[in-house]
This record gives structure tokens, sequence and C-alpha cells, in this order.
């Protein structure tokens, strides 16, 4: 019988979340799993190793919030595996909402037993002077924004037809993923996980028109850098500098990420225990 691996990505900042991580290792330990983490932290029974050098594992396990779980796709993306999200301190979105114990994290994994849902991620590329000089992907969002303090000037088209001009701190494409994220903080609309739709969001811009968009997960998104610098950022991980002349292309990614979860949770109660949104006196049938 071939050995079970788990990577577990930790996040060293958060002692609720070593503590754990040290539990969850004892446990599958126990079962004959090995486990390594990519984090900046020391396990008992977990081998630090850097991403590339994991080995075939059968699923990653996020201990923090959500921007452990971004660190996370990074490694689930290309091997196409679940990542399971387990929340700890302030409610997230992207993980469960009310933290399951230990005992059943481990049963999750031992059996097989994820919840899991398939989320859009977007993808990216930078031409310089007609050629591609970057490309990645984002589970988020894709920034384009300033670097210092003046605003950076963005024309946008979609679908090759122009949109509009924005001076502006920048500018937000984001997935449902990452309507709740940025996009939310700037203004954005709450999509559901399930909407097939991105949205395209114009951060304090100097201009009549600079409202929310929500746009089809088809179209091809191009900004082009017309001040002297910019700034692309890709879910706060991956940046890039930006000159003038610069274009960004952002489209919906081919892949997914396999969210996780160890029980099935609606968004819609997500979203009351973020915000602690006013429910008292529902009744249900």
């Amino acid at each position: 019988m071939s050995t079970r691996n788990i990577a577990l990505v930790i996040s060293p900042s958060r002692d609720e979340a070593k503590r754990a991580a040290h539990e969850l290792a004892e446990l599958l330990s126990a079962q004959g799993f090995q486990l390594f983490t990519t984090s900046d932290v020391s396990i008992n029974g977990v081998a630090n190793v850097k991403v590339d050098s994991l080995p075939d594992i059968e699923a990653a396990v996020a201990l923090g919030g959500d921007g452990t779980i971004l660190r996370a796709a990074e490694i689930t993306l290309s091997r196409d595996i679940p990542l399971l999200g387990i929340n700890l301190g302030h409610v997230g979105f992207m993980a469960e909402v009310q933290r399951p114990t230990i005992a059943a994290i481990g049963d999750c994994i031992i059996g097989r037993k994820y919840v899991t849902e398939s989320r859009m991620i977007l993808k990216y590329a930078v031409l310089r002077d007609g050629k591609e000089i970057d490309s990645g992907w984002a589970l988020n969002e894709v920034t384009v924004e300033r670097e210092r303090n003046t605003m950076v000037e963005l024309f946008v088209e979609i679908d090759s037809r122009p949109l509009s001009h924005w001076g502006c701190d920048g500018l937000i494409c984001s997935t449902p993923t990452g309507s709740t994220a940025y996009a939310f903080s700037a203004g954005g609309p709450v999509l559901w996980p399930e909407v097939d739709a991105l949205v395209l969001l114009p951060i304090s811009a100097h201009a009549l028109f600079s409202r929310p968009m929500v746009v089809s997960p088809k179209s091809e998104i191009l900004v082009t850098i017309e001040s002297a610098e910019g700034l692309l950022s890709a879910d706060a991980l991956r940046k890039l500098p930006l000159r003038e002349g610069d274009q960004v292309l952002i489209t919906r990614d081919s892949r997914t990420i396999k969210l996780s979860h160890v029980s099935k949770t609606l968004f819609t109660d997500r979203l009351v225990a973020k915000f602690k949104l006013p429910v008292e006196g529902w009744r249900s049938e």
C-alpha cells in the first residue's frame, strides 16, 4: 500500500494555527501519513520543504485565514487536488464557518470525504512592445494600480471595444471568490460563488462613470498603462512593476481551484457569520 502524503500550509503568525497543526500531525502520522509543509514553522512529524520540492500529495490543508488559503492554492492548482481550508480566528469566506474539531478534520482526510466546490480563477498576460513578458493567475483578483503617490492612468477595453479611460488609484478584476475580498472593500458587489461572472471595479476614479461592473466570464479585458508606471498584483502574492505602454490582458482561466470543506456550508451562512447580519426571528420550515 502506497504512502499517503498531505501538505499543511500553516499561518506562522497564529499560535492557534500551529497548535492545530501539531494536533493534526499527531493524528495523521499515527495513521501512516507523511506530512509536509512549505510554511516557515517547525512542527513535530512534519517535514519542511520548498514548494518545488513537494512530493506527490493528495490534498493540502490550510490552517489559518483566507490569506493562508491563497498561499495553499499555489500548491493545489498545478496538482489539481483538494484544498481544505480550516478557519482559525476571524471568520473568512473561503474556510469553514465553524471550526471543525481535529478529529473531524482527520476523519475527512483519512476517508477522503471532502465537500468540494470548483472555484473560478483568472489568468493574465503582460504585453510589452507586443511581446508577452509575464503571465500568471489569481483566485481572488488581478489589480492594476498605482505604485507611488500619483494616480495611474488606465485605458480599458472589453472584447476589443473601448470602455473608458480612468485616472484612478487602480482597477480590480475579481472572480466571485474575490468579490468578498479587495473588490468588496472598494465598494464592489458580493457575488455568490456559483455565479459565473467577473467583477470589474475602478478604484477612486476621477470620472463621471466609475461604477462596479459585472462582466461575462467569456470576455477579454485589456488594460493599457498610459501613465509613467503602475503595478500589477495577483492575489497580493504575485507582483510586477509596469511602465507606460504595457498592456495587461485578463481572462478566465480554464483551470479551477478545488476548494474543500469538512461539511457543506452555504455561502449565505458565511455572509451572515462574517458580518453578524441581523437574522434573529427567522424561522425555518
